[in-house]
């Protein structure tokens, strides 16, 4: 028979859905919290969130007439209507999360609005309110949260260490409060304060508080706009990158997201830059018309679905792309070091932060407390008692949000200007020297000729004017039976890169004419992984070929060791100067790296 669900089943159903663990009830009230207006929020959390949550804001509150419809299912003050979804400008709207957080937990609110006297304190236990009563409180919300999954045994046995729910909880509210520069967000595990942003608007301040990381001092500025669509934030230079892509933190419209769309646009940008295998360090903002995004597809809110998918590649690409192009982009000389990965030890995706929160990461952490961050001048500000009582609206969140005062945020800087530099000599018959007027730089002569070539080749070969070469003596080479019935389908992408084939015999195909830029057996070798693969249903299309570019730029390139003039330099410096990207060779080692005066003095002891 069917049956309506009790209500008590019901409710644990749907807390499943929106509430996994603690770092969900710690996501959905920091949430709640910003979309309130607030200035300054506390999240406190003990035995990795299962013995206690606590989030503390100084926001609008809630009417003490509203509370207990605040934890009614589907109750939100975010949205009307179905249109209301195209058009969303806070970050919750769904109006399950509270509800579903009392379903598993004891809970208490004490809140209190600007115009009201007295505030409302409520207790719940599953569901179930235990005490309603009015309370003095200052203005704001104060959300505790205890015994987590206490009647859902199963739920709780699935929970990970405290020190990977910590760092799970550590590794979101890290990416909030990169969301919410103009906010001072503080976080204490275990009584210890984690880290507190200033809230003073700068997107650079809040990543060096809550990261705490001297690399990210060197950050390279994006700012793009592609038509209705802006891509602000930070980048590293390709100098700077890690085996993994766990640096990398993406935000749609203020919410923190996961997007292969984005990772796929940020590799797209670094292509060529860099090794393979490696990932730069990126904190990017993007924003889009509401109506041209997709937030609800799943409770968590982490995934999003673009309508106008390329549109969204080709602002992340080309904003990445031009930011790359700057002075801020070229490898320093001290930077050579993290070209190469380092041999340490493997640390699993939360232990990181798990390590801050328990205390046994770096020396400089095993002693966090609050007096060590706040000799980095990074005030944790209390929250200021009752304010004006004037009503505070919903926080609709920009990119003004995030980056605050103009002045704060970094210029734009000037693509790099090859012609500037004035060269002073050569030396090792490898490395041309030049300078300007604030640093030395070092030239690979074979790494800059190479993407010179690179460019030349590759630009030929997408302009249509492929040079096809005559063999003496063809060659001939076999196909399954499937490709000998059909074989228009992959001759033609081959006839396109410069070969001239032709059937000769059940099987076999003769090929007379091969590409410019391949040798015979470079030729031979690449028609048999080609035909292999068309047969198993795998594309090489052109990525194979650009790789013979490569090979083929590299070996026609000069050599290190080679001599040349001080004119033929100033001709392939002149050269590097109009390629697409002169600070790389197909390869991804940089074509020259920058020395300053600073760093000759700190050479000779001169300055620390």
């Amino acid at each position: 028979m069917i049956r309506v669900l009790d209500k008590e089943v019901a409710d644990k159903i749907a807390a499943g859905e929106v509430i996994e663990r603690p770092v969900s009830i710690v996501k959905e009230l920091l949430e709640n919290s910003i979309d309130a207006g607030s200035s300054s929020i506390t999240v406190e959390i003990k035995g990795g969130g299962r013995e206690l949550i606590r989030v503390t804001d100084d926001g609008c509150g809630i009417p003490s007439e509203e509370v207990g419809t605040a934890f009614l299912r589907h109750a939100t003050s975010k949205i009307r209507t179905v249109k209301d979804l195209s058009a969303l400008h806070t970050l919750g709207f769904r109006g399950e999360a509270l509800a579903s957080i009392a379903a598993v937990s004891h809970l208490e609110i004490v809140t209190r609005t600007g115009d009201e006297q007295a505030g409302k304190r409520m207790v719940m236990r599953g569901g179930d309110v235990i005490v309603s009563e009015p309370v003095g409180a200052p203005r704001g919300t104060t959300i505790t949260v205890t015994d987590l999954f206490y009647n859902v045994p199963a739920r709780a046995a699935f929970l990970k260490s405290e020190g990977a729910e910590a760092g799970r909880v550590i590794d979101l509210c890290s990416r909030i409060a990169l969301t919410c520069a103009d906010v001072r967000i503080k976080l204490i595990s275990n009584e210890r304060l984690v880290f507190a942003t200033s809230g003073n608007g700068s997107l650079i301040s809040a990543i060096l508080a809550v990261y705490k990381d001297r690399e990210y001092r060197d950050l390279i500025p994006v700012d793009h706009t592609y038509g209705d669509i802006r891509v602000v934030g930070y980048i590293s230079r390709p100098s700077l990158n890690r085996s993994n892509r766990r640096d990398q933190y993406f935000f749609v419209n203020g919410r923190t997201v996961e997007s292969p769309l984005l990772e796929k646009a940020l590799s797209s940008a670094y292509k060529e830059r860099m090794f393979e295998g490696r990932h730069p360090i990126a904190f990017l903002f993007v924003e889009v018309p509401p109506g041209r995004l997709d937030v609800n597809i799943h409770p968590n809110k982490r995934e999003v679905r673009f309508s106008d998918e390329v549109a969204v590649l080709t602002a992340v690409t080309e904003g990445c792309k031009r930011s790359l192009l700057t002075s801020m982009a070229v490898a320093e000389a001290a930077d050579n070091a993290v070209l190469y990965e380092q041999k340490q030890p493997q640390r699993t995706e939360y232990s990181a932060f798990a390590e801050k929160a328990s205390g046994y990461g770096r020396p400089e952490e095993k002693q966090l407390d609050i007096k060590d961050i706040l000799a980095g001048k990074r005030e944790a500000r209390p929250i200021e008692e009752d304010k004006a009582s004037a009503e505070v609206k919903l926080r609709v969140r920009d990119l003004s949000d995030v980056f605050g005062d103009p002045d704060i945020y970094p210029p734009a800087v000037p693509p790099f200007d090859l012609s500037e530099l004035s060269i002073k000599g050569i030396i090792f018959d490898t490395y041309i020297v030049t300078t300007d007027s604030s640093a030395c730089y070092i030239f690979d002569q074979h790494a800059a000729h190479e993407r010179v070539n690179y460019e030349r080749f590759v630009d030929a070969f997408f302009s249509g004017e492929r040079l096809s070469q005559i063999l003496l003596m063809p060659f001939t080479f076999d196909v399954h039976p499937e490709l000998a019935e059909d074989p228009e389908r992959w001759m033609l992408p081959l006839s396109k890169m410069g070969y001239s084939l032709e059937p000769f015999g059940d099987n076999t195909f003769i090929v007379r004419e091969i590409p410019e830029f391949t040798t015979l057996g470079e030729a031979e070798d690449f028609i048999r992984l080609y035909t292999e693969a068309y047969q198993e249903g795998v594309s090489l299309d052109n990525r194979v070929v650009i790789d013979k570019l490569i090979t083929k730029a590299c070996k026609s390139s000069i050599k290190a060791g080679d001599s040349i003039s001080p004119e033929e330099a100033r001709a392939l410096l002149d050269s590097l100067k109009l390629c697409r990207n002169p600070f790389s060779c197909p390869h991804g080692r940089p074509t020259f790296v920058r020395l300053t005066e600073y760093d000759l003095e700190r050479m000779f002891k001169r300055v620390q």
